[in-house]
């Protein structure tokens, strides 16, 4: 390893990590280890099971991806690794892949949205690693086109919104074909009473990492609401988009919310795109890349998407509507903020949601800051772009 490559990893060692894994890491400019990954990676490099809560944004995939590809160089089997959603199933295995490439690694994404034969055929090339939706690796369990009995790691990511999608049952099917002597790892972002359940179900004596109490935002994310009535809403985005000219995220709490604000913004003269469960894989795909490219200023999603956008250098975060789940809030917002860059994060409450606020409150420990509701606009008459959007 050369000597701009020593100073690029030098952050990583001490950690347990093997020299060549380091000097991946200093290729992909990896300099300094987050909280989550200096306390996770050595306790996993051990082989030891660990429940590892941290805020969005600080870096799970590696604290979990370079233990997973390290270990699995030295014991003979595969590791499994179970998320919510594709967006994060595909983000997951984009890191891994940049990670392991030099050393041959080998990887199966089992996701819904997508044909089953090439994911068939990528099982059969014996993969070091199967990244999987719960759904969607259950389909091959009962297909017996997947088999699990080799797995000696297993790694449950974004544990709690997993719960909140209600795959709790489908997950307890996994964990019934997997060997009950293997490695699991936990990572949540938050840890209600449910979590430690499944922790204590799931995992032998496991190690709890914290890096962070659950509700914590990160530093450089400044929160403000509006108290506002619910026809005012979209004038008042209107409003905001004028005044804050960076990427901006806007969740809804309904796919036809969603879909029928994108219209109304992009009527307002902006470039925007939506993502929720009624668009394709495709269509949530090109979505995403508009969105990190500049190709779309605007991103509109539902909840689906709150842990599954991984993207540097988003200005503003709108809660359009407040989530159905109070923990929710922490998940949106820290969308912005990533990686030590500011962000804002702006919720639109209605009169009769004082409550809700209440447990937002609750829940991150803070009083937000309400903001009066500034002069509006004239309401916009819908008009067509150019075919541009």
């Amino acid at each position: 390893m050369n000597q701009d490559s020593q100073m690029l990893s030098s952050g990583f060692s001490g950690l347990g990590i093997a020299p060549s894994l380091m000097e991946a890491l200093a290729k992909l400019e990896y300099k300094t280890p987050t909280p989550i990954q200096r306390q996770a990676i050595p306790i996993a490099l051990q082989g030891k099971d660990l429940v590892g809560v941290a805020q969005t944004g600080t870096g799970k995939t590696l604290a979990f991806g370079v233990p997973l590809i390290q270990r699995l160089s030295q014991i003979k089997g595969s590791g499994l690794i179970i998320l919510p959603t594709r967006e994060l199933a595909l983000q997951v295995d984009e890191v891994l892949n940049r990670l392991g490439s030099k050393f041959g690694l080998k990887t199966a994404v089992l996701i819904g949205g997508t044909p089953i034969r090439p994911q068939v055929q990528a099982l059969n090339r014996n993969p070091h690693i199967i990244i999987a939706t719960p759904g969607r690796l259950n389909d091959h369990l009962q297909q017996k086109t997947a088999n699990l009995k080799n797995v000696k790691i297993a790694v449950l990511d974004e544990a709690d919104r997993m719960l909140d999608m209600g795959f709790a049952p489908q997950i307890k099917k996994i964990f019934q074909e997997l060997p009950t002597q293997r490695q699991t790892m936990l990572f949540s972002a938050t840890l209600p009473p449910e979590i430690m359940k499944m922790a204590t179900s799931f995992l032998k004596l496991p190690i709890r990492i914290e890096v962070a109490p659950t509700g914590s935002i990160a530093e450089h994310l400044t929160q403000e609401i509006f108290i506002i009535s619910k026809p005012d809403k979209t004038r008042l985005v209107d409003k905001l988009l004028d005044q804050y000219l960076g990427s901006t995220l806007i969740f809804t709490r309904t796919k036809y919310g969603a879909r029928k604000l994108a219209r109304a913004i992009k009527d307002m003269g902006h470039s925007a795109t939506e993502i929720h469960s009624n668009r394709s894989l495709l269509q949530r795909k090109d979505a995403m890349a508009g969105f990190k490219s500049g190709k779309y200023r605007v991103l509109i999603a539902t909840d689906i998407a709150s842990r599954g956008i991984d993207v540097t250098g988003i200005e503003l975060v709108i809660n359009y509507d407040l989530p159905t789940n109070t923990e929710d809030y922490v998940h949106r917002i820290g969308r912005t903020a990533r990686a030590g860059i500011s962000g804002h994060a702006i919720s639109l409450i209605m009169p009769d949601q004082r409550r809700e606020l209440r447990d937002i409150e609750r829940l991150i420990r803070k009083t937000l800051p309400i903001s009066p509701v500034p002069k509006l606009p004239p309401k916009r008459q819908p008009r067509f772009i150019n075919n541009k959007y």
